[in-house]
């Protein structure tokens, strides 16, 4: 491995390691952003192989790609069949021929078992033993020509998974490359909760004083989103609850919600109309909402006062709803010490049946990291301050093994 590949490989997680991607280029004007996305791959642990069309080296140099992933450049088939030392079936094969950026004469031609370019010989090659995935990239009109439309349902037939495009300026771009990286974790990483049904909570609710002020707190939804997200890649169907201004999130399947009573109201409807196996509440709900909302704005330059209520606790509902669900609660307090904050824990359990509560001292609240403690019935673990991807990760293995019989807890 080259240094300039080991000083980027795995610092944003390990997702991919042990991951051979095949990156197939094609002569899009998006080829340029080919470089980007194989460093980005790289950080999660891949290992990227970069095979090019003539045309593809019209727009990207070869040389770019050879710096972007450390490995020669497919440019050509030779008498080295490089097509099948990539994706052949192998013990040494790819995990994944990824194709990005895909044109319409590519897919048409992947569509018709055309193989006259390096990349559509490599598909080939591998679409029946390994995952293929392609992210078009054309202008609008070419992307909605009934043909294209046509060879892109044949190759989802045939199991084949497409990125985007996403629709703009009358073009249908090439998908963003951090959806394109999510989508490809997703679709490498061990299923571990396949077949298991997960509802998150994520994001600071708003509880409005007139129709333009709001309450709220300094969560950002990180911590929730990396929970739902972390599940998608195990495999989960995964429903996420999140609030308005919180984090983006790639889940497929996403409720927006921005006060306390919405948020409530959408986990209720979603504990009546399906059977979950894990619900994670991990939203900052407001704990108290204005009493009497003004229904226009508030004229200023005078003093205010405001008569708080109490919201109602979402985390008391769910077992009512749904006892066998695996219930996550998350508990944040300041001032406290260690031990306080585990019987606040406590508190919760008792209270509202949780098998697992992540306590914080909110030293981290709306940051990458967090700081926390996980408490059950049978005790309390601390785990050191860590980034949120990789807490969600630690999180998931615990109620991964909590959910499993005969399991010991910590």
């Amino acid at each position: 491995m080259f240094h300039h590949i080991r000083l980027i490989y795995a610092t944003k997680s390990r997702k991919l390691v042990g991951k051979k991607i095949i990156l197939a280029i094609t002569g899009s004007i998006a080829a340029v952003e080919a470089v980007k996305l194989a460093r980005e791959l790289i950080r999660h642990g891949a290992e990227v192989h970069a095979v090019m069309s003539e045309n593809a080296r019209m727009i990207l140099h070869p040389y770019a790609m050879v710096f972007a992933t450390g490995n020669p450049v497919v440019t050509e088939i030779t008498g080295f069949i490089e097509h099948v030392e990539l994706a052949g079936k192998h013990e040494n094969k790819a995990d994944l021929v990824l194709v990005y950026p895909a044109t319409a004469n590519t897919i048409g031609k992947i569509a018709s078992g055309i193989d006259d370019t390096p990349v559509t010989t490599v598909v080939t090659t591998a679409l029946s033993h390994t995952p293929i995935m392609i992210a078009p990239a054309m202008h609008s009109t070419m992307y909605e020509h009934p043909i294209v439309f046509e060879n892109i349902n044949k190759l989802k037939k045939l199991g084949v998974e497409f990125i985007g495009p996403k629709l703009e300026e009358g073009k249908a771009k090439v998908a963003p490359i951090e959806e394109v990286v999510y989508r490809v974790i997703r679709k490498l990483h061990p299923k571990t909760l396949a077949g298991k049904r997960v509802l998150v909570t994520a994001g600071a609710t708003r509880e409005y004083i007139d129709p333009i002020r709001y309450i709220t707190n300094a969560s950002s939804g990180k911590m929730g989103v990396a929970m739902a997200e972390e599940a998608d890649f195990r495999g989960a169907e995964v429903t996420l609850i999140r609030t308005r201004g919180s984090v983006p999130s790639f889940v497929d399947d996403q409720i927006e919600v921005e006060t306390a009573e919405e948020m409530l109201e959408a986990v209720e409807i979603e504990l009546k109309e399906r059977k979950y196996d894990v619900v994670v509440l991990a939203a900052a709900v407001s704990d108290f909402r204005v009493k009497n909302r003004a229904e226009v704005k508030v004229k200023s330059g005078k003093p205010l006062t405001l008569e708080l209520e109490p919201t109602p606790k979402i985390i008391d509902r769910v077992k009512e709803l749904q006892p066998d669900t695996f219930l996550v609660g998350f508990k944040a307090e300041t001032g406290l010490r260690e031990e306080e904050l585990i019987n606040a824990a406590r508190k919760q359990i008792e209270r509202a049946g949780s098998d697992l509560v992540v306590a914080n001292t909110l030293r981290a609240f709306g940051s990458d990291e967090n700081e926390v403690i996980l408490v059950s019935r049978e005790g309390a673990k601390k785990l050191p301050r860590m980034n949120k991807r990789e807490l969600a990760e630690k999180l998931w293995d615990e109620i991964e093994k909590r959910m499993r019989p005969h399991q010991k807890a910590f």
